[in-house]
């Protein structure tokens, strides 16, 4: 199944943002966290001051709602956020812009509306499929009274482009490592198929490339893989995420574990634990596998907790191993589609050909940076050792050293509310 593409038009990132003023809002729903944030802007480019950040973890029961609770849920969220200000915030009187980061595949219709083409991450609310997620939004804040604009709908890998160029205008991809995975890429007009005709200042626009719906009969998949995708909600379907995301790493190991424990008895007795799905979450995958205690404590406590007790030490050594190798792969995976971005765009030392640029354009290899943001990225070291150690070995140490990896924390939704400065 081959990826679908999200074209948004967004000045080309073309922004300069020296003299914009004022407070601007994000609202970040994503697949595990959503997250509201106030960003101000004093008029100066290096004048960027991220007032406050709310995380709180998406309630279960609201994936699988209806657009009506959804959304009157994060209106809620955010007018207890405004209260917070008090008489001293600088808005105070003024109509709050809002930038929405939503990171799902959206078919955009101008930079503040589009249609969710589908949800992905253990979402399902079947009714929001073909609905304007901005105006959806809009509705729940004019009903709770909330003097709130949405500005701007906005991708979260887009946000993270857009702070990342904000920062260094050498970024040209943002990819997010999180509960799910994408990437975008700062692409010229002309190069892209879909858009041939469409006109923008900068001569440049972004693509989302909703990377994690790429296949491949290249991509070779194991029974595990297998097994995961048949028994998920979107079978058939973000096949490369359920490879390298967050939401699923764990759930492969876990499935390791449990064949292990079926055709042996190195275990003891079977789990009813370990058979249900998703119960071993990838950041205890991330305690197993970075325990660095001699007799891997951390293994053994987990394990305790999924109904695995009494486990020798060279078992454990085992369970670190899976874990490690779950791992490899997922961040290996994660590095080869970055240098296939970079590739496309004449960034990897080969000039380019696939996007019709020649040799002589690119012998001069140029400053790359890619930007990344992502819980998986940020708190799992092992992931992020093996994918930026991959990405060398792929480009080859020429090349790699003009290639920077950006770390982008809320990249997303802080990136988002420049978008929304910039657009005014």
């Amino acid at each position: 199944m081959s990826s679908f593409f999200v074209l948004v038009a967004l000045k080309g990132l073309a922004f300069e943002l020296k003299t914009e003023k004022g407070t601007y809002y994000a609202l970040h729903l994503g697949g595990t966290y959503f997250r509201i944030l106030r960003v101000h802007l004093g008029g100066e480019r290096s004048y960027l001051d991220v007032q406050d950040v709310e995380r709180h973890p998406i309630p279960s029961h609201l994936m699988n709602s209806t657009s009506e609770v959804l959304f009157n849920f994060l209106a809620f969220s955010l007018e207890r956020f405004i209260e917070k200000e008090g008489d001293g915030s600088s808005s105070q009187g003024v109509k709050r812009e809002l930038a929405f980061t939503f990171s799902f595949p959206v078919k955009h219709s101008s930079i503040s509306s589009g249609v969710l083409i589908k949800w992905t991450k253990g979402f399902e609310i079947s009714e929001m499929v073909g609905r304007d997620i901005a105006e959806c939004l809009q509705v729940a804040l004019n009903t709770r009274g909330l003097d709130m604009h949405v500005a701007a709908l906005v991708n979260d890998t887009v946000g993270a482009l857009s702070l990342g160029y904000y920062h260094d205008p050498d970024t040209v991809v943002a990819v997010v490592f999180g509960t799910g995975s994408n990437a975008c890429y700062l692409e010229r007009t002309d190069a892209i198929i879909k858009s041939q005709g469409l006109l923008t200042t900068s001569g440049s626009m972004v693509v989302n490339m909703e990377w994690g719906n790429f296949w491949s009969s290249h991509l070779p998949r194991t029974s595990y893989d297998i097994d995961l995708d048949a028994e998920s909600s979107n079978s058939n379907d973000m096949g490369f995420e359920k490879m390298i995301a967050g939401m699923y790493l764990g759930d492969i190991v876990r499935r390791v574990i449990l064949r292990m424990s079926q055709e042996s008895d190195i275990f003891g007795p079977s789990s009813s634990l370990l058979s249900e799905p998703y119960v071993l979450r990838t950041n205890l995958v991330s305690a197993m596998h970075e325990d660095d205690t001699p007799e891997l404590q951390e293994v053994a406590r987990i394990l305790k907790d999924l109904g695995v007790s009494e486990v020798p030490l060279k078992v454990r050594k085992l369970v670190v191993k899976v874990c490690d190798v779950v791992t490899r792969r997922a961040g290996r995976l994660a590095a080869a589609g970055i240098a296939g971005i970079l590739k496309k765009i004449g960034r990897d030392g080969s000039g380019g050909i696939t996007s019709g640029r020649s040799r002589s354009e690119t012998q001069m290899q140029r400053r790359t940076v890619v930007a990344v943001e992502g819980g998986l990225y940020m708190n799992y070291t092992m992931f992020r050792e093996y994918m930026e150690e991959a990405l060398v070995e792929i480009l080859g140490e020429e090349v790699s050293q003009y290639v920077v990896v950006k770390a982008m924390e809320d990249g997303s939704s802080i990136g988002s509310a420049l978008l929304v400065a910039s657009s005014q």
